[in-house]
Formats: C-alpha cells, sequence, structure tokens
C-alpha cells in the first residue's frame, strides 16, 4: 500500500537501480562489547538503563554499538554506507550479484539479505492510504482541562478519569517518529509543550540532520504531535498533554523506499539511547516506488519485513511501540500495513464518533493469524491541531496518537507494570474483548476501566464497594460508601469543575443542565470516578 499514512500529495516518482539492489549486511560479531558491558553509559543514558531496571529488562549484545571496522571496510570495497543498525548488526548497501557473492565472502560477514522480497514485484497498491486535512509513576499534578470540541475522542475511550486523578502524562517520554514536524517550534498550539520543557529533541535520519522543523517538510508529525500534546485555551488538549518528546523523521514524503525502514530502526535506536517509554508512528509500509520491494499479504507475518524486526526489538527493550493499522480498508488489497503486522507492537485500528469502524479502516489479522488490530480509537473526524489553531482529521494515522497519549498516562500511573501485562489489559478492557473483529480488534479502548480495574485488585488499595443513585438523575444523586466520603467533586463534559461538596454522600444537581457529568468521590481510602447523567 503505496504511501502509508500520509497525505496524498505525492506525484509519480519512481526509483530504479538498474542491476543493483538494497541490502543487509549481516555482522558476524561485536568485537568490542566488552567495553560496553564495562560500560554502559558510553552508549545509553541513565535513563535508558532505568527503564530496564524498573522493568526488569538485562542488557544484551544488541545494545552495544556496531562495530566500526566492519563499516569502513565495506567502504574500502567502494560501498557508500549511510545506515545502519546495531540492533541488527549490520548495514544497508546498494550491491549487484556479483557485488553480493563478494560481501558474502568476508570473514566479518554473517549473511546478505536482499530488501527485494517478490521478484514479480508483488500486488501494486494505489495511493490510499491518507488522511484529509481540511487545513492541507511520577509526582502527578491534578489538572482540569476544558477539551472543548476535542472532548468526544476523549470520552470515547474513557479517558477523563486519569487526568482527573492527575495522570496527564507528566514524566513519561515518547518518541514521535514520523515524516515531519514544520510549525512545531514556531506554532502556538504547540507553545505550552515548549514554555514547560516537553519538546526534549529531534533528529532528521532521512537528510542526517537536525532541521526537523522546516516549513518543506510534510506536517503529518505536526498533527500527530497535537493529537497527543497539543493545546489550545479553552478549545482542545492532547491526550497527554504533559508528556516529553523526542521528535524524529524516518519518512521522505517525497518517495516511497526500503531505506526508510533503516531510517525508522535508527530512529527507534536513537530513542532508545535517550530513554523514551514509548513510540508512536502513524506510517507503514507495502509497496514502493521499485515495486521488486513490494510485500505481499504473505509477507506481512510480523517478522519478514526489516521494520517489524527493528519495531519487535524496540518492544523488547522496554518500549511500548504503537503503529497505525492503514487506511486500505475500502480496496481489494484491504491488508494492514508492516510493521504494524508484529505481534509484540500494539497496532490501531480506526472507529466513528457512533464507535463504528471507519471504512477504511485496515485489516487483520497479520497473515500469521495474529489478531490485528489490538484496539481502536476514533480517526473519522478527529480533532488535532496543527500550527495555532484545530483541525479535523481521518484515518487511523490520528487514531494511534490519541491512543499514544491514553497509554502515556497508564505508564504515569502504572511505570512498573510490565509492559506485556499493560498490552494485554488494554485489550481485555476493550469493547468488544474477549471477541474480536478483524477491523476494530478486540474493540475501543477504555483507559478508565483500565486504571480502575487494577486500582480494585492492587494489593496498595483496599477494596471498597460504592455506588451512585439514581443515575439518570433529575435532583439529588446520592454516594452508597462503606467508607466515609471526604468529599465530592462535579465536572461537566468539558473537564470544568462545577461543584464541590466536603464530607457529605449527596449532591444537588436539580440546577444542572442536562447531560453527562463526572462525579470524583474521595474517601479516606482512594479516590473513586463515576459518570452520571442530568436528566
Amino acid at each position: 500500500m503505496k504511501r502509508t499514512l500520509l497525505f496524498c500529495l505525492l506525484a509519480g516518482y519512481s526509483v530504479t537501480f538498474a542491476q543493483t539492489s538494497l541490502v543487509f549486511v549481516f555482522f558476524k560479531d561485536k568485537p568490542n562489547k566488552a567495553a560496553f558491558y564495562a560500560n554502559p553509559l558510553s552508549e545509553l543514558s541513565q535513563k535508558s538503563l532505568n527503564r530496564r531496571t524498573s522493568l526488569g529488562i538485562t542488557l544484551n549484545d544488541q545494545d552495544a554499538p556496531i562495530e566500526q571496522s566492519y563499516i569502513t571496510n565495506l567502504q574500502s570495497l567502494g560501498f557508500t554506507v549511510t545506515d545502519y543498525s546495531k540492533w541488527l548488526n549490520g548495514a544497508a548497501v546498494n550491491a549487484t550479484p556479483a557485488q553480493i557473492v563478494t560481501l558474502q565472502a568476508q570473514t566479518y560477514v554473517q549473511s546478505v539479505e536482499s530488501f527485494a522480497k517478490n521478484s514479480s514485484g508483488g500486488t501494486k497498491v494505489k495511493n490510499v492510504n491518507k488522511w484529509d486535512d481540511p487545513a492541507n509513576s511520577t509526582n502527578k499534578v491534578l489538572t482540569i482541562f476544558d477539551y472543548g470540541s476535542g472532548s468526544a475522542q476523549i470520552d470515547q475511550i474513557n479517558l477523563r478519569p486519569l487526568h482527573l486523578a492527575g495522570y496527564t502524562g507528566t514524566g513519561v517520554t515518547i518518541a514521535v517518529i514520523d515524516a515531519g514536524f514544520p510549525s512545531v517550534n514556531i506554532g502556538s498550539a504547540y507553545s505550552r509543550l515548549w514554555t514547560n520543557g516537553h519538546i526534549k529533541g529531534g533528529y532528521d535520519f532521512v537528510a542526517k540532520g537536525t532541521d526537523i522543523y522546516n516549513t518543506s517538510l510534510s506536517n503529518h508529525g505536526s498533527v500527530i504531535l497535537g493529537a497527543i500534546g497539543g493545546y489550545i485555551q479553552d478549545t482542545f488538549v492532547g491526550a497527554a498533554p504533559d508528556a516529553d518528546f523526542y521528535l524524529y523523521r524516518s519518512e521522505n514524503a517525497a518517495v516511497e523506499i526500503p531505506e526508510e525502514e533503516l531510517y525508522w530502526i535508527e530512529a527507534a535506536e536513537e530513542a532508545d539511547r535517550k530513554g523514551v517509554d514509548m513510540i508512536t508512528t502513524s506510517l507503514g509500509y507495502a509497496t514502493f516506488d521499485d515495486p521488486k520491494y513490494n510485500y505481499t499479504y504473505a509477507n506481512l507475518n510480523g517478522t519478514t519485513s526489516f521494520i517489524a524486526r527493528g519495531a519487535e526489538i524496540a518492544v523488547n527493550k522496554g518500549i511500548f511501540t504503537l503503529f497505525a493499522a492503514g487506511n486500505s480498508g475500502v480496496q481489494p488489497w484491504h491488508y494492514l500495513l508492516t510493521p504494524a503486522d508484529n505481534a509484540k507492537v500494539f497496532t490501531i485500528g480506526s472507529v466513528d464518533s457512533a464507535g463504528a469502524s471507519s471504512n477504511f479502516s485496515s485489516y487483520g489479522p497479520n497473515s500469521a493469524g495474529v489478531i490485528k488490530p489490538d484496539g481502536s480509537t476514533r480517526g473519522t473526524a478527529s480533532l488535532s491541531v496543527y500550527n495555532n489553531t484545530t483541525t479535523t482529521v481521518n484515518g487511523t494515522s490520528i487514531a494511534t496518537p490519541i491512543a499514544a497519549g491514553g497509554v502515556a498516562c497508564l505508564i504515569q500511573a502504572f511505570s512498573m507494570m510490565n509492559r506485556d501485562l499493560m498490552r494485554n489489559k488494554l485489550r481485555e478492557n476493550a469493547s468488544l474483548y474477549p471477541s474480536h473483529t478483524d477491523q476494530m480488534g478486540f474493540g475501543i479502548l477504555n483507559f478508565g476501566n483500565f486504571y480502575n480495574n487494577v486500582l480494585s485488585t492492587s494489593e496498595l488499595v483496599k477494596k471498597n464497594n460504592i455506588a451512585i443513585f439514581p443515575n439518570p438523575v433529575k435532583n439529588i444523586l446520592n454516594i452508597a460508601s462503606e467508607s466515609d466520603v471526604l468529599s465530592l467533586e462535579v465536572y461537566d463534559n468539558l473537564g470544568r469543575l462545577i461543584t464541590k461538596n466536603n464530607n457529605q454522600k449527596s449532591v444537588k444537581v436539580e440546577d444542572f443542565s442536562k447531560g453527562v457529568y463526572y462525579l470524583k468521590i474521595q474517601t479516606k481510602d482512594k479516590v473513586y470516578y463515576e459518570k452520571f447523567i442530568k436528566e
């Protein structure tokens, strides 16, 4: 599926190599790995090491840097080497069949694998994976937001309870790997991120530079970031507005080349070095400008593509990794993209405001039968920000960062939770579980249920029974609780505090306007969040 999830703004462009093809040269070893094990900080940040420690993940040879003399040897053979991976322990070069034989004969080379998977070119797919853009446990701080017109997508995944509890992504670091971030450095919709020091850095792995904000780049990444961290007073709040971000460009919107898979892996490796907790990516691959690199559905088994292998390594490092499923649901070739096919990444499908699958959302499972997507959030007429204003967007592209923001809030709340367990609980709390569909996965994610269910089973929290009645309510809402109620706070659907009562088990609502409200109940043992309807 050509052009993944980016804007539909490409002209016909092809890259051909008459007698060469892109191959990956796997090296046999890492001769200097002992030096890394003696001083891991030479390669990884303390934050990266802390993540491993907190999640019980040990260092291994993948973490050690690549052997630079092997790169030099490839260059001495006449190859241009610009992209390589320590995780995969090798480098990418363009080689003729004769040169491949020469490479295989080198004493430091384990094997050579071509990126070209189908000599026939596979199934060619039109550029349908796009969105529509009308404008072209850390310490918690209780934050109350006016979500404005973005409240619907927050409430559909029941994320408000975490925000009300003070879990807004504080201290959680997210790598957004995408196609460019113009206006992020100047747009007012991102000013809150800069003011609070939430943009930690970035890099362009396509151009090998730092100009990720160049206005000539695709603004796809800017809008993706906006769905998580964007903020416009009384108008829009992202799903994790207090998270920290690294911004990496791995996608060249002008072409579709297999090197982009390596760019992503390099970005993920750098994200690991910095110690990120999460990666979110609204990109994916199935077809390329040169059809010999195209993937068939049979290739989408989670382990064939280089990027799927890299994504799995990222997950194994304790990095919660999300990918968009793709936007080919209405096409004859309607399957998901890679690396969304990998079993360990968390793949996101799209639904509309009514909770039905968006018709464009790509279908799973992967070709090995693994259920994909894992879950869904809103991707039809979703809201984000770009530059100084809000923008309405369609695509699994935008559904993914909405989900990523929710995950960031969970990681803040349960930082020590095993990430495999977290992924499983997200599936188990989704709307269709234990059933699933090929477009929606296990259903619409429900972060509030996840949060409350974990709290109710935690050994750190005393179990209490609580109920509110009547619901819907006209005049007085009552609270039945085994514990004393210290305070009651009522918030409207925009997140505004309406009233607060202390030491009472009821609240008068007769003067409230009709609609949905949220009740925060503080007892001596814990905090409960309940939704009620005022008739």
